[in-house]
């Protein structure tokens, strides 16, 4: 592909992304920090044709290449304030994972679960997921564990995952509609919702004094509505949102 006049470049998607999750708030921060989180990535024509992805097969892991398509009309600023330094202190967004950049590219590491062909589509099924369901992906490539993985690389401020700090508990009627998606599809919802909420995706700056506030984690077309409670994380109402289900992924 080459530039336009101006230098730009123009890219048409390769697959778009089927997911759970239909809203940013809940997302994992990072790919592989809830291995329980399923996607699909359906690839779009031309790249919908089984030669693309001949070989694919042997590996455990892709890298997807993607845009962070619901950020982008918010733009960009020099520094941002990464998560994993409390909300308050800057870095250079270049020193960040931040979806607000110059070029709104992310790129995750994911488990590849099996390939499918099904009534004309190809998909990827994919594990470890942390994106948004519709998001373009603009390339996908084989993880390669002898160049990619540097055993002695060091993580800056982000040395090492974060450890869970509450205990989820799933009660009243969100543990009813647990029980009842579990039956009719969605299995492991509840150890989903469990894993996501563990690694506490409210803002960083949140703190004790906000105990008691009300969030909603956006699972398919459903919004789960908890609080936290000193050292637990109380799930206890679901709302059905009107909007289309996705299909189970």
């Amino acid at each position: 592909m080459k530039p336009d006049n101006s230098g730009a470049f123009s890219f048409q998607p390769v697959g778009i992304i089927r997911s759970c999750f239909t809203k940013k708030f809940g997302i994992p921060r990072q790919a592989g920090l809830v291995r329980e989180v399923s996607a699909v990535i359906e690839l779009l024509p031309p790249c919908n044709n089984e030669q693309v992805i001949r070989g694919l097969e042997g590996f455990s892991h892709i890298w997807v290449l993607f845009i962070f398509h619901d950020s982008m009309e918010e733009g960009w600023k020099n520094m941002v304030r990464p998560p994993r330094l409390g909300g308050k202190k800057r870095v250079g967004v270049f020193a960040s994972r931040s979806p607000f950049r110059p070029n709104p590219i992310g790129i995750s590491a994911v488990k590849l679960e099996r390939i499918e062909t099904s009534r004309g589509k190809l998909s990827l099924h994919i594990k470890g997921a942390d994106l948004m369901n519709g998001t373009p992906v603009v390339d996908i490539k084989p993880y390669l564990p002898y160049a990619d993985a540097i055993p002695d690389a060091t993580g800056g401020y982000a040395l090492e995952e974060p450890e869970p700090r509450f205990e989820v508990l799933i009660t009243g009627n969100a543990k009813s509609c647990c029980e009842e998606e579990e039956d009719s599809g969605h299995k492991g919802l509840s150890s989903l919702i469990v894993s996501i909420l563990n690694t506490d995706p409210r803002p960083a700056y949140y703190s004790a004094k906000h105990d008691g506030a009300s969030f909603g984690l956006t699972l398919w077309d459903m919004d789960f509505k908890w609080t936290v409670e000193g050292d637990k994380i109380i799930v206890s109402d679901v709302e059905k949102l009107k909007t289309k289900s996705q299909d189970s992924v």
